[in-house]
């Protein structure tokens, strides 16, 4: 059986009291309550409990259809929903609550309806049956199935289809805003961009004008960038090449259009298109390369003034690690889990950024610099390349097996093959582009052979 990703329940819903436009108020309530609330103002309590719980499943899985594809929020407005029936679903501010539903809300609150062979939360469209009709589910259609003895699943069968399913008991944790908080330009590198990758290849099919980022793998290049500058170009924002934040909402207000998302007929979220290659918090027990930068940008941070000791970079998350991250995290503010969040990443690469901007030239002599904070890969020019290229040119000399290069600025063929070269000579996986493990390894040689030059 396929691997089953769930998408969290939110603890909180913010709630627009009135159309989308509307000067109205905004509420924040807790989402098992909004559910009990809308189902209180839809439906009555005396239906059968099939059609109770039917119809409780369509609501809470229509909103948090809302709040997955973030249909208000890419829009520009600052809720996920509105009480307005012409848009959304009844929410009536401190109504009174039918006990009966209440408890069934509490059973079901967190289980949703998909579509099979997906993993987004289908939009459960639905309408009274009498004085409205819509090509989802009838309120007062649901009172004669269930008479007639369906299930609740039936009668969301006869509605939505066969091919649909129900999770069941997702988790439920406080769900933040899916931009990253940081920008995303050439030579970042993790799940966001991946993800924006994907969406923009999708984008791309229906507006062939935006060019498709070949073999999307995380790794923020000059092909993603040239993606980026065409979508801003072709939807009327500023063509910097970099996704700010309003960048990122359009990207995901026009991916949720192509996919239709938020219609009943929907293209869908597929397994494959939902799973993400990187650990999106990083606590103890975690390996890999994302854990060893995570090592590395905190021993340069201690070895210029942190408040924590240098340890050894594992790229092993252990007691070591999360002990620096706590004190990185306390010094600053920041809550103390120990663990890598996005916002302690942020922090982190922001705080690795300016301690490297105030280094002075005089300080590294004829040593190598330290990795200036972003990935280079395949087609970028940068004096950061040029002095990459020097580095491995000088290794080259003594290393046969190397290519030697030119000393150009430009990260062309020549020096990807000189970087894989140079990755399985020393060990590390063998990626073409360098990040900070790789650039350390580099400037460790470059120190080391110089160091033998000059003794």
């Amino acid at each position: 059986m396929p691997e089953q990703i769930f998408q969290p329940i939110p603890e909180t819903i913010t709630v627009h009291l009135g159309r989308p436009d509307a000067a109205a108020e905004n509420v924040t309530v807790p989402f098992a309550d909004y559910i009990k609330n809308v189902a209180s103002s839809e439906i009555y309590p005396n239906w059968p409990e099939s059609a109770l719980r039917a119809n409780i499943y369509a609501i809470t899985t229509y909103a948090l259809n809302r709040i997955y594809s973030e249909y208000y929020r890419s829009r520009g407005y600052d809720f996920d929903i509105t009480n307005s029936t012409a848009f959304d679903q009844a929410f009536v501010p401190d109504r009174d609550i039918f006990e009966n539903i209440s408890v069934i809300v509490d059973e079901l609150f967190n289980d949703y309806v998909v579509r099979q062979g997906t993993v987004n939360p289908l939009f459960t469209q639905f309408c009274n049956g009498t004085t409205s009709t819509c090509s989802g589910l009838s309120q007062w259609g649901t009172v004669s199935l269930a008479e007639e003895g369906l299930t609740p699943y039936e009668i969301l069968q006869r509605y939505y289809g066969d091919d649909i399913n129900i999770i069941n008991n997702a988790p439920v944790q406080n769900i933040e805003e899916s931009y990253p908080g940081a920008e995303l330009r050439i030579g970042d590198a993790g799940n966001d961009v991946e993800i924006i990758q994907d969406e923009l290849n999708r984008i791309a099919q229906n507006y062939p004008a935006i060019p498709k980022i070949t073999d999307p793998d995380g790794i923020f290049g000059v092909t993603t960038e040239a993606a980026v500058r065409n979508f801003q170009e072709i939807f009327n924002l500023p063509i910097t090449g970099v996704i700010d934040k309003a960048t990122w909402y359009r990207i995901k207000r026009y991916y949720t259009g192509v996919k239709s998302l938020a219609e009943l007929v929907s293209e869908g979220v597929s397994l494959e298109e939902a799973q993400v290659p990187f650990e999106t918090t990083l606590s103890i027990g975690s390996v890999g390369p994302a854990t060893a930068l995570v090592q590395y940008y905190l021993n340069i941070i201690a070895y210029f003034g942190g408040n924590f000791n240098l340890f050894p970079i594992t790229a092993v998350y252990d007691e070591q690690t999360a002990d620096a991250v706590r004190a990185f995290q306390q010094f600053y503010s920041l809550p103390e889990t120990a663990q890598v969040d996005r916002t302690t990443w942020n922090k982190l690469k922001d705080v690795y950024l300016e301690t490297i901007s105030s280094i002075p030239e005089s300080f590294y002599g004829n040593r190598a610099k330290l990795y200036p904070g972003y990935v280079l890969s395949f087609g970028q020019r940068s004096a950061d390349v040029e002095t990459l290229q020097t580095y491995l040119s000088f290794i080259a000399d003594y290393y046969s097996a190397l290519p030697k290069i030119p000393v150009t600025g430009y990260f062309g063929e020549q020096t990807r093959e000189a970087v894989e070269e140079f990755q399985r000579l020393f060990g590390l996986e063998v990626t073409g582009f360098v990040g900070a493990l790789t650039w350390a390894e580099i400037g460790e040689q470059y120190n080391f052979l110089v160091d033998t030059e000059l003794n």
